[in-house]
């Protein structure tokens, strides 16, 4: 899955919590801010899994700062070891 956020998502902490957030799931990826202002997560895992994840990133007090998840649904290439935060 691959979801490209945009609102006030850098400087609030969104990549930091969407880490913590990913610690209770099945899933490996990374997240990392964008020049734009955007914040961009790519993440793999089963469909089920990566769904709930995403409702979990919105409910774990990061919804109020969205005002726009662009969500694609790439093939995985099964590149990542964990989920890590990009710089």
């Amino acid at each position: 899955m691959h979801i490209l956020y945009s609102g006030r998502v850098q400087g609030v902490g969104f990549r930091y919590s969407t880490k913590n957030v990913a610690l209770g799931f099945e899933v490996t990826g990374i997240v990392r801010n964008l020049p734009d202002g955007r914040v961009e997560l790519t993440v793999e895992g089963e469909r089920s899994e990566l769904e709930a994840f995403q409702e979990a990133v919105r409910d774990s007090g990061l919804g109020g700062f969205i005002r726009d998840e662009a969500v694609d649904w790439p093939q995985a290439t099964g590149e990542f070891r964990g989920f890590e935060i990009v710089k």
